[in-house]
């Protein structure tokens, strides 16, 4: 499994303020974000921080930021997408009792959760070419 370091020390220092059981949990989701970039293939990702959260995003315009995160509510961490997209409405019709969802722009999961991964993955590839499968379709 390649490692994924974390180049930009303002994103690394957010992870360190994290608890360590949730920084463990947050960075298990990054590993998966940059695995199912490659596996798209053409996808460079950038990792920033957003609103003081660690964030990626597909170069070119391909698709929307992730951002992962605690949430609000209590002992919750997740994904969280731009809440006009239309990503977490199609996945909670696909996928309605696999995911926490929270409005229009997050997946959540609970410290004990058993994380779907090949449904995450499914979804992340959705987020990061969200824009290049939306113009696909306007096209057709």
């Amino acid at each position: 499994m390649t490692q994924y370091d974390i180049e930009d020390l303002s994103v690394a220092a957010v992870y360190k303020s994290y608890p360590e059981d949730l920084r463990n949990k947050l960075l298990a989701l990054r590993q998966l974000i940059f695995e199912t970039a490659d596996a798209i293939g053409d996808v460079v990702l950038t990792e920033t921080l957003k609103w003081g959260e660690p964030s990626y995003n597909a170069s070119g315009r391909a698709g929307t930021p992730i951002r992962l995160a605690p949430s609000r509510e209590k002992s919750t961490y997740g994904l969280f997408v731009h809440c006009q997209t239309s990503l977490i409405a199609e996945f909670k019709e696909r996928y309605p009792d696999i995911f926490h969802y929270r409005g229009t722009r997050a997946i959540l999961f609970s410290p004990d959760d058993t994380i779907a991964i090949a449904e995450l993955q499914e979804f992340i590839t959705a987020a990061l070419t969200y824009h290049r499968r939306k113009s696909l379709l306007v096209k057709c």
